[in-house]
């Protein structure tokens, strides 16, 4: 098993490497210290596995989701597994959105016992994943936080006019990209707004409150 990892701190990365070298059956091809020369490495050596920190330079924020997301993307038959100092259910939320298939997500106080580790590493490169505990007991409750969501309360047809609203299209726009009459867009809007509990705003203030709900818990992005 062929593995590339990046950590920006060095002892870390000096500390796990050699930690990783004494297992047989494991090859750390690449020891890296920030997300460009992560992408760098697996574009060189085609890993079977990747283990990256993911805060690290330059903004020391998310970096290593990016690029774990990235890989997956380019390289679906690279296993990843993600090293995180706290439970950070948002971007452990953002790796496993779309799929938990060859991704492992893991707090650095794993690293550790390696046993755990190697553990995470082969599973991950087997096509399964991996996940800390701490971090599904977090994710368990995003889910149930959104859940209880106002926008739980919508109905399918109210969420895709919504996800358009939030692209900026106006009534029209709507109802042309949802084959829909502007009258049952509006209806489906007034609907929305109500649930929302938005109605005594007024009409444009309502528009911008709704799509910041939609947007918070969408992650930021529309949808279309």
């Amino acid at each position: 098993m062929r593995i590339v990892f990046a950590e920006d701190n060095y002892l870390v990365r000096e500390g796990t490497g050699a930690l990783l070298e004494t297992v047989d059956g494991v090859e750390l091809v690449a020891s890296v210290e920030d997300a460009e020369q992560l992408l760098d490495a697996v574009a060189e050596h085609s890993p079977d596995v990747v283990l990256t920190d993911i805060r690290m330079p330059p903004t020391y924020t998310d970096e290593g989701i990016r690029a774990a997301r990235q890989i997956r993307a380019e390289h679906p038959a690279i296993g990843v597994v993600v090293l995180s100092q706290f439970v950070e259910e948002t971007y452990a939320y953002d790796l496993l959105k779309d799929g938990a298939e060859k991704l492992g997500y893991i707090l650095k106080e794993r690293i550790a016992d390696l046993d755990e580790l190697v553990r995470a590493l082969k599973a991950v490169n087997e096509g399964g994943s991996f996940l800390d505990p701490r971090v599904v007991e977090a994710l368990v409750a995003r889910k149930s936080a959104l859940a209880n969501s106002p926008l739980a309360a919508l109905t399918d047809r109210e969420r895709d006019v919504l996800s358009a609203m939030a692209t900026g299209k106006n009534n029209s726009a709507i109802a042309a990209s949802l084959f829909l009459s502007e009258r049952a867009v509006e209806k489906h809007i007034n609907s929305l707004f109500q649930k929302l509990g938005l109605s005594s705003e007024q009409q444009v203030h309502r528009r911008v409150m709704a799509v910041l709900a939609f947007l918070r818990e969408e992650g930021g992005r529309p949808s279309n």
